[in-house]
């Protein structure tokens, strides 16, 4: 379980730490709509784009992104869960490893949910 404990601690070090080593681009540099916009600035796709430069936009665009890998590890470890849960082979502490395991894989993806909820609503709401 140790070598567990450790692998997810460096798999998500590497993930969110190696994310901060990315280096910023300019939006310019990856608009594809830079050069349509010109001609006809008032089309409804170049005020679309307009949008994206805000920073409530690039704020709920992170924050969806981490509660994403949040829930997608919770998913995962509520998978492991059941792999523990039927190897426990009727070992009563392995059984309750596995409960626990998935009893907070499952706490874990409603607090994502709520939280992805609550961030939108807050950002809606400004």
């Amino acid at each position: 379980m140790n070598k567990i404990k450790v692998a997810l601690v460096a798999f998500a070090m590497i993930v969110f730490g190696g994310a901060a080593l990315l280096p910023v681009t300019t939006v310019g540099a990856l608009d594809p709509l830079a050069g349509a916009c010109a001609s006809d600035p008032n089309a409804e796709i170049c005020k679309a784009s307009g949008k994206a430069d805000k920073p409530d936009t690039l704020i709920k665009t992170l924050v969806n992104t981490l509660l994403f890998v949040v829930g997608l590890l919770s998913v995962v470890m509520i998978i492991f869960a059941g792999i523990l849960y039927t190897t426990s082979a009727g070992d009563a502490s392995k059984v309750t490893r596995a409960k626990n395991t998935l009893t907070y894989s499952i706490v874990g993806l409603l607090l994502a949910f709520l939280a992805f909820a609550i961030v939108n609503w807050v950002l809606k709401l400004f």
